[in-house]
């Protein structure tokens, strides 16, 4: 099975910035990925405007994506509210996410492991569509410290999906705790995938350690971008253009163009007004001068 790379800046990315950006500028984002060879893009959330105001008319930002053969659309959900939201609109699939710890849950969705445990497998049960299931703070909670991979694995086993995505929401795994628990999940008979946060930079060791333990998903995102408002001092994701640089020199094929990852980026930066925190796109996707 080839690795699928899903960039998650237009959602995990920008739900951290400071400033809300227009709905056509987050589509012309998504666009703009989609133009690299990504075969996923995570493209938007259905939640609360209120709770999380850079997700804000997630509708509108789907109406502005201009579809690519080959490219698959994803949109996030926490509960059913939001799963009715995505169920409205064309696009390919659904992440569904919860937590791994009792405390995350009720600061991030506002239930209890047992209630975003039932909503997930509740949703998952009527999917219309392929889905994803992302635990949270699988190797590290900011409430609750660490988390006991046996109970993450214990989760995993109840979750129907096509992926099974864990994710070091607050950036605290190391390569052999990710290599461990990616193993173990993949035992299940799963297909996994790992997100990883760059925030002790640990993430890019992290990824490879998750695709050597037989992961079949990465996710990233553009520049670095990314965070979680629900969990203190969670920095960005690792950076799509960083991720690809590193696969690709590992002899690992992404079918992505780096080139043309970079020039996202830069026009991101000028979009945002700050420099990014992916290196590559500073630096130069080469060594040679051109």
């Amino acid at each position: 099975m080839p690795l699928i790379l899903c960039d998650v800046g237009p959602r995990d990315g920008l739900q951290n910035e400071p400033d809300t950006l227009a709905p056509a500028t987050r589509a012309e984002l998504v666009n703009r990925l989609a133009g690299t060879g990504l075969p996923r893009i995570e493209a938007v959330s259905f939640v609360r405007d209120d709770r999380v105001p850079q997700m804000a008319e997630a509708e509108e930002v789907v109406a502005g994506v201009e579809r690519r053969d080959g490219v698959e659309y994803a949109g996030l959900v926490l509960n059913e509210q939001g799963f009715e939201r995505l169920r409205a609109t064309d696009l390919d699939r659904i992440n569904v996410t919860l937590g791994a710890t009792e405390t995350f849950n009720q600061r991030n969705g506002n239930a209890s492991l047992a209630e975003a445990t039932g909503r997930v497998e509740g949703i998952l049960a009527e999917v219309d569509r392929p889905a994803t299931a992302t635990i949270s703070v699988a190797f590290g909670c900011p409430f609750e410290g660490n988390v006991d991979p046996g109970a993450v694995v214990e989760l995993a086993a109840k979750l129907d999906a096509g992926d099974l995505v864990l994710a070091d929401t607050i950036g605290v795994a190391t390569p052999s705790a990710v290599r461990s628990l990616v193993e173990r999940v993949h035992a299940l008979g799963k297909p996994v995938g790992f997100h990883g946060h760059n925030t002790r930079n640990t993430g890019y060791a992290n990824a490879l350690a998750a695709v050597d333990a037989g992961a079949a998903v990465l996710d990233a995102s553009i520049g670095g971008l990314g965070g979680c408002p629900y969990a203190p001092r969670a920095t960005g994701n690792i950076a799509t253009e960083d991720l690809v640089y590193l696969l690709e020199g590992e002899g690992i094929e992404t079918g992505v163009d780096l080139d043309a990852l970079v020039q996202v980026s830069q026009w991101l930066e000028g979009v945002l007004g700050r420099t990014l925190e992916g290196q590559v796109y500073r630096a130069g996707a080469s060594s040679v001068n051109a």
